[in-house]
Order: C-alpha cells, then sequence, then structure tokens
C-alpha cells in the first residue's frame, strides 16, 4: 500500500524539535582553554592530508664588513617541523525520548558545557605532554620522561627517580628558582614578550603563601575577568602565570627506576597501569608508595604548535531504534615542538 503525501517530517516539525547548539559548546570550549590559547595555532580547516610540515629557519649572524672585501654570505641549511594531525577526539550522549520528556531542559545545558570542557581538557593536555620533551627530553619514553625538567627551588638541578624507592627529588617554587628559569630563556634568546606561566593549583597554593608574590605586581585583574574564564592569576616579573588542572601528574615506580606520567590524582592499584603516553608501567601490587610530583611550564609562544583541522563540530541524529537522539561533539587536531629551547619544565611536589 503507497503511503500518502502529506507526512509528518523533520522539515514540517523542525520547530518541535529540540537541538542542542553548536555555539554554546564552541564557546564553551574555548573559555576552557588555558596553553592551548598561549602557543602557537595554525587552522588547517577544510584541507586535505595528515601531515602539516613548518618551515623552521635558523637564525643567522652579523658579520663584519671590512673594506673592499666581499660580503659573507649566510648558507644555512634550513628544516621543518612535522605535525602530525592524529588526534581525533569525541564526546557523545545517547538521550533516550524518556529523559527529554521527563527531564527538565537544563539538562542540555549541562551537555552542551560538559562536551565544550571535555574537549578543551582533552586539546590541553596532548600539550601539557610536550612539556616532557623540551630541551631535548625523551618523551617517547616511560622511563626517564621529564629527566631535563627542573626542580621549582632552584630553575637548574634536573628532575630524577630515585631507584627503587617511589621517591623523586621535585621541589615547590621559590623566587630563586623562578629568576633562573627566565635567565634560561634569556641565555637562549627567546623573546621577552609572549612568555607564560603554567602551573598547577597546589604552586597556586604555594604562591600565594610568599608575601613577595601577593605584591600588587603579582595579582591580576580585579574583576571577574581573568581568573576563571582563562586561569590568569596575576604576573611573575612581567610574565603572566596560569593555573591549569592538566599540568601532568609524574609517578615513580617504587618497584625500579622508572617514572612514568599520568593524570590520575593518586597512586595507581594493581601490577600495571598504562600512563597517558601509552606504555605499560611496572607497578607494585601491594603498596604503591610513590610521591606523587606534578610539572609545569614556563614557555614562549613558538615552543609549541596546535594544528587544527577540524575545529569543534556538533552532530545530532535520531535513532529509532533506540529511541532517543545520539549526540557527537568532536574536534581533529594534532600538536608538536616548534622551538626546543623556547620553554623549560619544571617539576613540584603534588
Amino acid at each position: 500500500m503507497a503511503l500518502g503525501s502529506n507526512h509528518v517530517t523533520n522539515t514540517t516539525q523542525d520547530k518541535f524539535i529540540p537541538e542542542i547548539w553548536s555555539d554554546e559548546i564552541i564557546g564553551a570550549f574555548k573559555s576552557n582553554l588555558v596553553v592551548a590559547n598561549l602557543v602557537t595555532k595554525i587552522s588547517h580547516s577544510g584541507k586535505k592530508g595528515d601531515t602539516l610540515n613548518i618551515p623552521k629557519g635558523t637564525r643567522g649572524a652579523a658579520s663584519l664588513k671590512a673594506a673592499q672585501t666581499q660580503v659573507t654570505l649566510i648558507a644555512d641549511t634550513e628544516s621543518d617541523v612535522n605535525v602530525t594531525i592524529n588526534k581525533h577526539y569525541e564526546y557523545s550522549r545517547l538521550i533516550e525520548d524518556i529523559t527529554a520528556t521527563q527531564a527538565i531542559d537544563s539538562y542540555r545545558r549541562f551537555y552542551t558545557d560538559d562536551a565544550g570542557y571535555s574537549l578543551a581538557q582533552q586539546v590541553d593536555q596532548d600539550l601539557q605532554l610536550l612539556g616532557a620533551s623540551v630541551n631535548s627530553g625523551s618523551i617517547a619514553g616511560a622511563t626517564n620522561s621529564y629527566e631535563k625538567a627542573v626542580l621549582g627551588s632552584d630553575g637548574s638541578t634536573n628532575f630524577s627517580g630515585a631507584a627503587g624507592s617511589g621517591t623523586g627529588n621535585g621541589t615547590a617554587l621559590a623566587d630563586v628558582g623562578i629568576r633562573k628559569m627566565v635567565q634560561t630563556l634569556d641565555d637562549f634568546d627567546v623573546p621577552m614578550s609572549e612568555r607564560y606561566f603554567i602551573i598547577p593549583p597546589v604552586e597556586k597554593n604555594n604562591l600565594l603563601g610568599l608575601s613577595r608574590f601577593t605584591e600588587q605586581a603579582f595579582t591580576g585583574e580585579l574583576s571577574d575577568g581573568n581568573a576563571i574564564r582563562t586561569g590568569l592569576v596575576g604576573d611573575l616579573y612581567g610574565i603572566p602565570v596560569y593555573v591549569s588542572t592538566q599540568c601532568p601528574w609524574i609517578h615513580v615506580n617504587n618497584q625500579t627506576s622508572t617514572q612514568s606520567v599520568t593524570f590520575t590524582a593518586s597512586a595507581p592499584t594493581g601490577a600495571s597501569f598504562v600512563d597517558e603516553l601509552g606504555h605499560t608501567v611496572d607497578w607494585n601490587s601491594s603498596s604503591p608508595t610513590d610521591t606523587p610530583f606534578r610539572a609545569g611550564m614556563l614557555l614562549h609562544k613558538s615552543a609549541f604548535v596546535h594544528v587544527e583541522q577540524l575545529s569543534v563540530r556538533t552532530q545530532s541524529q535520531y535513532k529509532q531504534e533506540w529511541l532517543g537522539d545520539l549526540f557527537t561533539a568532536d574536534t581533529l587536531y594534532g600538536v608538536g615542538e616548534m622551538r626546543d629551547d623556547a620553554a623549560l619544565a619544571f617539576v613540584v611536589p603534588a
């Protein structure tokens, strides 16, 4: 039997169909980004390819011009930075009809905010992990992650874990350490502008207890503009300080000498765990008694790059077999290090 022509469709009844507005999710995503707003960003939207090659020029040196002699030619062999666009993250919820019918409308606002926040967290996590690779650090290995990071107290001693003890030498930020880290970037001829401190919440608590850093020069704006919206809490020697909950946790294995990077708030349990880098790390299954640390950074904008091939998008589809709306927000991007000496990681107690 042929169906009639006067169907009730999504086109005719679209005003009765609730939607999750993409603008709200994009707004929540942008407002919760911290590190991604402080590094170099390249839009690759609408373009094909899975790798972006970024030319990396070599700084030239001026030469003394002697009378009646040819100028000194600069013939550097330039290199490039390869950024693989391989991070595709999604946030999905299936909202059954019974929930959509009976729940108050505010639940959708929660989902939009939560989707933006979740994707923003992931982008910031991936950028934060690049801190392990600066100054020729070995981000690829879980056995010595952050071995090129410095201690917060002096800004020069490298972080290390004591073999088999579950302890490390990370220390809290101190004035001498902050000044030494600033000098390190100065010595590498990193531009003075567009530098940023990224610190975990524990170090905000530490700095607020030091009178030197609670003076007017440290505190941020008194309006509701900075700390809540961007994480900016003040300045250290003219360098903006941002607090990020995505600063990596570092656990020193208490069974061997390995150091592993993870985002868990406490010591892992069981015989082993997989860290954020995808490495399986041996663990003491009976009593994991490690001392956790947090990693922060002093970075310049040129240190890292965030390549966005697909900005945050939202899609919704009604699934009759489930009697519900499937809602998905996703983004596709890549991150990479551009200038190895334009950032310095530091390790502090958690």
